[in-house]
Order: structure tokens, then C-alpha cells, then sequence
């Protein structure tokens, strides 16, 4: 089942080649048909962010939450000297810090989550040619969470408030990572199945670190918010957390954008990309520390949300097909969607509790794949 996946990507992945490098009437379809769907992944991108601020315990019309959030953008030009004017309006003060102060960040950082799990996820599955890879593969999430657990139980980097607890799961992924990049090195190169073994390895070793840390730590609410933490949550974004995940979020694209060939050829085998003149250990090398770069950013703010680095590139393969040229920015566009409206449902369908994202991705997750697998059996079947 997994050759016939494989065999199948690769024949895709070499297709998608040959035609985003001849410049036939087929490939001036294939871009037209990318700029429609990107027009139109733009504007619902656009109006899924506009609903989801919106929707709460405090609804509120899409005309007043756009009002407040354009008087606030007006506010800090003001403040930077640029004159933009504008007064308050008809608002009061408590929907005014609900859209700027609670709503608007939290909803970005969503969008910024789940547009680079998704960039990242299209990024592995190239980079290891294995259609199961997704964003925590190398061990991020589980050396994340050693770093974050050492923050809750031993209060490990106080002297930094509240950026302990991301700068902890960031240092902890960041240890994970450079750990599986020396074991995936053998003979000088950067091998694929190494990195596989490697990242599971580790997050299995981390994964034991982590459970001996909340059970021999003299806290009772430890276990408590360690789990909450590995499910993920957009809860208490700040404004100033999405600086950093927007320009590596932006770079991170930009660049795979200009390496689209090299993926395309990993996609298609080592075999095939040495052919095509594709340097494969230098090509994993920067993958790897570009995707541990975002990943670990990610995780660090977000915590591991599962599945959607898995879901996404998928998705979109079914949609433009696997030229990487097409797949990176709809990836993004679609997985940023995506993650913004599983926010909305975590936090308005159980209300007022509030269920962490990383548990409805994975409810989400574990039947996609199912119907994903049924649908190449019966396909398979057809073919015989």
C-alpha cells in the first residue's frame, strides 16, 4: 500500500516536473487555475478571519469588529507621529479590548499556526518522500514539551516572566532537532530514513523524560496544565507574539518558493534528483534547519497541534496537484483556514468551557486519513 503511495507521488511529483519547466499551453492553464485559486482562498481567508472575530460568548456584527480594529491600526500610527486621526465610535470599552486586545491576536496567531504547520508539513514530505510526515517528525514537540515541562516544575527560566514558558519549549526543540540532524548523518550525507528513525527515537526518549518529570515532581496541578500545554492552544495571544512567527512564516515560503524545483525532484526519488542535478544532502540540510526553525517557534507559542502539517498538504495535492510552485502558497492559505475555524469551534462548542485546539485536529485528523485510505484502496481496486 505505501509503495503503491509512493510510486504514485513520485510519478506525480516527476510529471509536475517536466511540466512547470516547459512552457506549454497545459502549464499557462496550470498557472491561470493557481491564480484563481488563490484569489479565492485570499477572500475566504479574509472572511473566515472577519467571522471568527465575530463569534464568541459576545457576538458582535463583522461592520463594528472591522470599526474598532481600524481605529485601533489608527491609534498606533498616531502614536508613531503619521497624523492618521480618527476618534472613538460606537463601541464600548469592553467590546473594544475584546476584538483588539482578545480576539484579533488570537485569531492571527491561528492563521500564522496553521498556514506554517502546513508550508512545513508540504517541506517534510518532500524532504523525507514519506506521505505520513508532518512537522513534528524530527522530535520537536517532544523536546518542546521537556522544555516547557522543566519551566512548570522547576521553574526554570523565571528571570524571563512570561516568556519562560516559550523560550523553554523552544530551547527544547531546538535541543531535540540538532540531536536527530548528527544521528541522521552518516558517511557525510543527510539521509531520509535516517532522519525517520532518528526523530522517532528521540521524541520516544523525550516522551519518557517528560512522564518522569510530572510524576516525580511534589506538584498536584502539574499533570494538569502539562496536558493541557501538549494539546495545543491559541489562549492569551499577545500582540507581541506574532512578529516572530510572521517573518519566518514569510521567509520560510519565499524561499521554498525558490528551492520549488529541488522539492519537486526530492518528491520524485534521490535517484531522479541526482539526475536532475539536485544536491540532496545540501537540499535536506536547509530544510531541516528551516523546519525546525518554524516548527519550534511554532510549538513554543502554540504548543504541538497535531495533524494539521499532516491534513493540509494532502488536501492541497488533491486540489493543484504536486508541483510545489502551486502547492506552498495554497498549502499556506488553506491551512491557515483551516486552523482559524477549528479555533472558532474549540471555543464556542463547548462553552463556556473551552476544548484545546490540538484535541479537535486530531478528531479531524484520525478519520480524514481513514477516508484518505479508503479512497486509494477503491482506486487501487479499479485499476486492477
Amino acid at each position: 500500500m505505501m509503495q503503491a503511495t509512493d510510486t504514485t507521488t513520485a510519478t506525480a511529483a516527476t510529471d509536475s516536473f517536466a511540466a512547470a519547466n516547459t512552457p506549454t499551453n497545459a502549464f499557462i492553464r496550470q498557472r491561470r487555475q493557481l491564480a484563481l485559486w488563490l484569489a479565492a482562498l485570499i477572500a475566504l481567508l479574509l472572511l473566515s478571519l472577519t467571522l471568527a472575530i465575530t463569534l464568541g460568548p459576545v457576538r458582535m456584527a463583522p461592520q463594528l469588529a472591522w470599526q474598532i480594529t481600524a481605529h485601533e491600526i489608527g491609534q498606533q500610527l498616531n502614536h508613531l507621529g503619521l497624523n492618521f486621526g480618527g476618534s472613538g465610535g460606537d463601541w464600548t470599552v469592553a467590546q473594544q479590548q475584546i476584538v483588539w486586545r482578545v480576539r484579533l491576536p488570537r485569531v492571527l496567531l491561528a492563521a500564522l499556526a496553521g498556514a506554517g504547520l502546513a508550508v512545513v508539513g508540504v517541506a517534510m514530505q518532500a524532504m523525507v518522500r514519506n506521505p505520513l510526515a508532518d512537522p513534528y517528525l524530527l522530535g520537536v514537540s517532544s523536546g518542546a514539551s521537556v522544555g516547557a515541562v522543566s519551566v512548570l516544575a522547576f521553574g526554570t527560566l523565571a528571570f524571563a516572566g512570561e516568556l519562560a514558558l516559550p523560550l523553554g519549549a523552544f530551547g527544547g526543540a531546538l535541543a531535540a532537532c540538532t540531536t536527530v540532524y548528527f544521528l541522521a548523518h552518516a558517511q557525510g550525507r543527510l539521509l531520509a530514513s535516517r532522519l525517520i528513525l532518528g526523530g522517532v527515537a528521540i521524541a520516544y526518549c523525550l516522551g519518557g523524560v517528560t512522564s518522569l518529570i510530572v510524576l516525580t515532581a511534589d506538584q498536584r496541578e502539574l499533570a494538569n496544565s502539562v496536558l493541557t500545554w501538549t494539546l495545543g492552544s491559541l489562549a492569551g495571544t499577545r500582540w507581541d507574539e506574532l512578529g516572530l512567527p510572521a517573518l519566518l512564516l514569510l521567509a520560510g515560503v519565499v524561499l521554498l518558493l525558490t528551492q520549488a524545483r529541488s522539492l519537486n525532484a526530492l518528491l520524485a526519488g534521490e535517484e531522479t534528483a541526482m539526475t536532475l542535478g539536485v544536491d540532496t544532502t545540501r537540499t535536506r540540510r536547509w530544510l531541516f534547519v528551516l523546519v525546525s526553525l518554524v516548527t519550534g517557534v511554532l510549538v513554543a507559542l502554540t504548543g504541538p497541534i497535531g495533524f494539521v502539517g499532516l491534513i493540509v498538504p494532502h488536501v492541497t495535492r488533491m486540489l493543484v496537484g504536486a508541483e510545489h510552485r502551486s502547492v506552498l502558497p495554497v498549502a499556506a492559505l488553506v491551512g491557515a483556514i483551516f486552523l482559524v475555524w477549528v479555533d472558532v469551534f474549540s471555543r464556542i462548542s463547548f462553552a463556556p468551557a473551552e476544548v484545546p485546539v490540538g484535541v479537535i485536529t486530531s478528531l479531524l485528523g484520525g478519520p480524514f486519513f481513514v477516508w484518505m485510505l479508503c479512497r486509494k484502496n477503491a482506486r487501487e481496486r479499479l485499476s486492477l
